[in-house]
């Protein structure tokens, strides 16, 4: 008896590559997007023999995802997360390295750790290009604006907040940053710390939502259309900010293209596993800026 060709390919070929994507749980629209990409991309990954899983955990907890590291880093032989900037989760990541398990930080990156390689956009400057489309949005408007992140303890959203807090300062002087909240991610917290603002703040004239949730932020503001128009950007194309887009609440987003994202992380264990540099071949990864005219 004789195998098929194609049988016969696959019997001689290594066991695949294990990978692990360990994802924040939650209500982040986009980072289920990103989840549900690593199934998708399955039929796109056959040629790099991995297997990708998602493990969704509790990412702010850093005594968690560390914990979630070390158990993953038992059974996979690559980890991807967004990391959470604690002393903690470096040790796991160090540890990991120790052990001969590559991490790649997705999104957000680690200062100081032996990670492997960082995907993800240039976070600063997503901050100065969100105040930059906030200045020109407003043209000769002057007032207040405020920002949202998920947590600051992601050194993504940290990097954000200095880069859009830096360029206003420099380029808008006359729309002084009032407040920066947390919500965590989280859609309901992010509606409640938006009316707040908009309460507190009545001549708020723009609003920077850093990390996910937008959705939130966008009920709060549509509540507001009796009041002065709020220029609104956000991060992450998703069903609930293109809705948003489409009906003038939100301004615009900047995103990373989640598929993108996935392949760029699978081809840098990949170039690891055959003797490559990690990034060999990997394009850094570009901010898109989507408006109402161009939404794909």
């Amino acid at each position: 008896n004789y195998l098929p060709e194609a049988d016969l390919w696959r019997a001689l070929q290594p066991a695949p590559t294990e990978l692990a994507f360990l994802l924040p749980a939650g209500t982040n629209r986009y980072l289920r997007m990103l989840g549900d990409s690593v199934g998708a991309a399955a039929e796109a990954l056959l040629p790099y023999n991995v297997r990708c899983r998602v493990h969704y955990i509790d990412s702010f907890d850093p005594a968690r995802v560390a914990a979630s590291l070390r158990r993953q880093g038992q059974r996979a032989q690559g980890l991807a997360f967004m990391a959470l900037e604690h002393p903690a989760v470096r040790a796991a990541v160090d540890e990991l390295a120790e052990r001969g398990v590559p991490v790649v930080t997705l999104i957000s990156d680690l200062s100081a750790s032996r990670r492997v390689a960082f995907v993800g956009l240039d976070n600063r400057a997503a901050g100065r290009t969100a105040g930059t489309l906030i200045g020109r949005f407003l043209g000769p408007r002057t007032g207040p604006v405020a920002m949202i992140a998920g947590s600051l303890t992601y050194r993504g959203h940290e990097e954000r907040e200095l880069g859009f807090m830096q360029w206003m300062a420099e380029r808008f002087p006359q729309m002084p940053v009032v407040a920066v909240r947390e919500g965590r991610d989280d859609a309901e917290t992010n509606y409640r710390h938006a009316r707040a603002l908009l309460r507190q703040y009545p001549d708020l004239v723009g609003l920077y939502n850093i990390g996910g949730g937008a959705e939130g932020v966008g009920r709060a503001l549509a509540e507001h259309r009796h009041g002065q128009r709020v220029v609104f950007v956000a991060h992450g194309l998703t069903p609930d900010t293109r809705a948003l887009l489409i009906d003038g609440t939100l301004d615009a987003v900047l995103n990373q293209h989640a598929q993108t994202m996935v392949l760029s992380t699978v081809r840098i264990f990949t170039n690891l596993r055959d003797g490559r540099s990690a990034t060999a071949g990997v394009e850094p990864v570009r901010i898109s800026i989507v408006l109402r005219e161009n939404l794909p």
